[in-house]
């Protein structure tokens, strides 16, 4: 079996960071509003996973090299 690329590696490390900027983005807008430091981790908090569990959903919604409709798959013969 072959090693992951490292780009496979790195694709959780991505998804989280992305998750975590989101999540940084929407508690540092509710702390400046609210000055409200409790409020403000609970809502960067909730965005951080309400954002994990959307971007994992919309992961498992793509077959990756799923072949469109009407291609042939890569291994097959061409006639």
């Amino acid at each position: 079996m072959t090693e992951p690329r490292r780009r496979e590696r790195l694709r959780p490390a991505e998804l989280l960071g992305f998750a975590g900027i989101i999540a940084l983005f929407a508690g540092g807008t509710i702390f400046a509003v609210t000055r409200d430091l409790a409020f403000a981790a609970i809502v960067l908090g909730a965005t951080f996973v309400i954002d994990l569990i959307a971007i994992s959903m919309l992961m498992l919604a793509i077959t990756p090299n799923k072949p469109m409709d009407g291609e042939l798959p890569p291994d097959t013969p061409h006639d």
